[in-house]
């Protein structure tokens, strides 16, 4: 079973940042080679959306138009971690961010771009935003 671990939300004011953590291991049938990782996020009363991805292999980055100049995903293959770098925070950032972790294999690596069809989640960390 597909183990993720997050970390790093918390309380900031806006125009500050936040860095996210998030640890995947035990994917059955792709190493951590081989994975789109993204971060979603879900505010009170509304729905979750895609913030952005990142797939493993080639450290292709995709993001929402909404943090895309703000916000920065990476990897470190040799730790199975994967960091989501928040700068310039806005009030409309705040929401519970998940890390979705789904098993991609190279010929089919374009659909992490699409920011969909994860079906493993971690348990949310919390990023609220305010003055």
């Amino acid at each position: 079973q597909v183990r993720i671990v997050e970390s790093g939300g918390g309380s900031v004011q806006p125009g500050e940042s936040l860095r996210l953590s998030c640890g995947a291991s035990d994917y059955p049938g792709f190493s951590f080679s081989r994975l789109c990782m993204g971060w979603f996020r879900q505010a009170p009363g509304k729905k979750r959306e895609a913030v952005a991805a990142i797939y493993t292999a080639d450290g292709a980055e995709y993001y929402a138009d909404s943090v895309k100049g703000r916000f920065a995903i990476s990897q470190v293959s040799s730790t199975n971690m994967m960091y989501l770098q928040m700068n310039n925070l806005k009030i409309e950032d705040a929401g519970m961010y998940y890390c979705a972790v789904q098993g991609v294999p190279w010929s089919r690596r374009a659909s992490c771009g699409l920011l969909r069809s994860f079906d493993n989640w971690g348990q949310g960390t919390q990023v609220t935003v305010s003055s």
